[in-house]
């Protein structure tokens, strides 16, 4: 087991720069999901870990060890791909065994190992089949195998999940995390699915254009967004926005747009009173969108319901807000159609507020 620092580390491919001057510090024991779009990053980050990129700039430290121009293989580390790269040839325990066999393990330890790994993942029927005669979820099990029975300091996941469908994803997640909690090894993973970040991840890091855009518990980055872009990247469905201008009236603080009027919190007030007369983007997930019952005309406004999609346990409306679009997850009770306007109001205590110029969080 071991921490991982990484030090302003920066990739340069020709006239691309793909990933710009990243700081982590990995914790011992913990799980860190990189999470972005394609082309953010993440990847090379985790390529210039395991090795197989090299680094332009900057320092990996795996323990207080510099491993820069160290070889994949002396890092310690085992890397778990999203192809499988599973040997076809090769039945599943020489699957699992080929790099201890590499490395001159004795027999006995290398069935030892194999069969714990194994006991862990559930493959232990599995032992004497061959890639080919094995589900996508099962080649998946024998690759994490395959890196368990290294016992690295560091396990790196590459995308792990995104050749399963969808039943399988979640699944594997869920397995993902109890072997975790069951080996406790240093763990970084790489997804572009935020729901795979915030369900696995002790901590998340969200990339874009090779720069860290926040770090930190999935609520944390969930509830307190840095920026515009976290905001909108976390959460399914994602955050609705709207521009508005700020206006400051007889001691309170106003959202104004031609379709809508709202009334800022109390806990907001003071920063966004330095913002008056300025443009800004209000936020609101869809889940804090609530159908107004007259009580808070200073939150409500209107919008006009395009499709209504019945999910069982809510109700996902889309609408028309003046010349933008919202989305609200409301209650499966609600009965609305399409083309009618309804009054909704936001909840005020999730409330979000970004600079129009810089989208930082306000």
């Amino acid at each position: 087991m071991a921490n991982v620092s990484i030090r302003k580390i920066h990739k340069h491919y020709a006239d691309f720069h793909a990933v710009k001057g990243v700081s982590l510090e990995i914790k011992d024991k913990e799980f860190v999901v990189l999470v972005g779009p394609s082309g953010c990053g993440k990847t090379t980050t985790l390529r210039m870990v395991a090795g197989l990129e090299s680094i332009t700039e900057g320092d990996i430290l795996i323990g207080n060890t510099v491993v820069n121009n160290l070889p994949p293989m002396d890092r310690d580390i085992a890397m778990v791909f999203q192809n499988y790269a599973l040997y076809p040839h090769m039945s599943v325990f020489d699957n699992m065994a080929f790099g201890l066999k590499m490395r001159k393990f004795d027999k006995a330890e290398i069935k030892k190992r194999v069969d714990n790994a194994a006991d862990i993942l559930g493959i232990t029927d599995h032992l004497t089949r061959k890639p080919r005669m094995l589900s996508g979820g099962q080649r998946q099990r024998v690759a994490l195998g395959r890196a368990i029975v290294r016992n690295p300091q560091v396990f790196l996941f590459d995308e792990p999940l995104s050749n399963l469908d969808a039943k399988l994803r979640v699944q594997m997640r869920v397995e993902i995390k109890k072997l975790h909690q069951r080996l406790s090894t240093t763990s970084i993973y790489v997804t572009h699915d935020q729901i795979e970040a915030m369900t696995l991840g002790d901590r998340v890091v969200v990339m874009k254009d090779g720069l860290i855009q926040q770090v930190g518990e999935p609520l944390e980055l969930y509830n307190t967004p840095a920026n515009k872009y976290v905001a909108g990247f976390i959460g399914s469905p994602a955050m609705n926005f709207a521009n508005v201008t700020i206006k400051t009236e007889n001691g309170a603080v106003w959202a104004e747009s031609p379709a809508m009027r709202i009334r800022a919190p109390e806990r907001l007030a003071a920063r966004l009173a330095a913002h008056d007369g300025k443009p800004a983007v209000i936020g609101i997930r869809p889940e804090d969108l609530l159908m107004a019952n007259g009580t808070s005309p200073e939150l409500t406004f209107t919008a006009g319901v395009e499709v209504a999609e019945q999910l069982g346990s809510e109700i996902l409306l889309d609408l028309k807000v003046g010349t933008g679009a919202m989305v609200a997850s409301v209650e499966p009770t609600v009965r609305v159609k399409p083309g009618e306007a309804i009054q909704l109001t936001m909840n005020p205590e999730r409330m979000h507020f970004f600079d129009a110029k810089t989208e930082a969080a306000i």
